[in-house]
């Protein structure tokens, strides 16, 4: 099996870590949750020399969609391929999210675009990026739909906006659940241990056994 390779690009105002994940051998690449700024995305992939076959998306929050169905569009004309880069994720509670990014993007003044996923996700899914498979998990609380994409043989995770350095995802909206983002954390992310290492939708990522020592939220 060829190496995971990847690299974040923090785009939009919300400085929102957009990840871009390849396989070391094969060049196949990924690109999970590209909330904006299309045109520096476009260049990390360039940059990477990698050849990006999906986009997946772990919830329907502005900073992480709305540039999907943009990015989505660029690289499928690029391909030459008007099927092909399938959007994936997340799963479909959180299709009012993805159905109102143009007007959450008009609020905050800056384009999004709503996005319709080829493929919605489900707990229990699996992923594959050449010979790597991510396993998805449905951990809701932050947002309905919310999803994270578990690689077992990296000991890695992606796990948007469920868990952070020192922090957890805001619940403060009118679809929050603080007490089912807690449930996830602990029943679902937790038990991946220590060792796991996990990239989070803003900020540096940390690992599983650090969070459990040290996260305020968690004791």
């Amino acid at each position: 099996m060829s190496d995971l390779q990847g690299t974040v690009i923090p785009v939009t105002p919300f400085q929102q870590n957009c990840t871009l994940l390849w396989d070391g051998g094969s060049k196949r690449a990924v690109v999970v949750d590209p909330g904006g700024d299309v045109p520096r995305l476009l260049g990390a992939i360039d940059q990477a020399g990698v050849q990006v076959e999906r986009i997946w998306l772990t919830h329907g929050h502005m900073d992480h969609a709305g540039g999907a169905a943009e990015l989505q569009e660029v690289l499928r004309s690029r391909a030459n391929d008007p099927a092909g880069i399938p959007i994936e994720g997340p799963d479909r509670r959180d299709e009012f999210l993805l159905q109102g990014l143009a007007a959450q993007g008009s609020q905050y003044g800056f384009a999004a675009r709503n996005v319709t996923p080829d493929r919605w996700l489900e707990e229990g899914d699996g992923l594959a990026l050449g010979d790597h498979r991510f396993d998805v998990l449905h951990c809701p609380g932050h947002t309905p739909g919310h999803v994270v994409f578990v690689n077992h043989a990296a000991r890695f995770a992606l796990v948007g906006d469920v868990l952070f350095q020192g922090s957890i995802g805001r619940t403060d909206f009118p679809y929050g659940d603080h007490a089912a983002l807690i449930r996830a954390i602990t029943g679902k992310l937790l038990p991946l241990g220590d060792d796991f290492a996990f990239v989070c939708g803003h900020g540096p990522g940390s690992t599983i056994g650090a969070e459990r020592a040290d996260n305020p939220f968690l004791r």
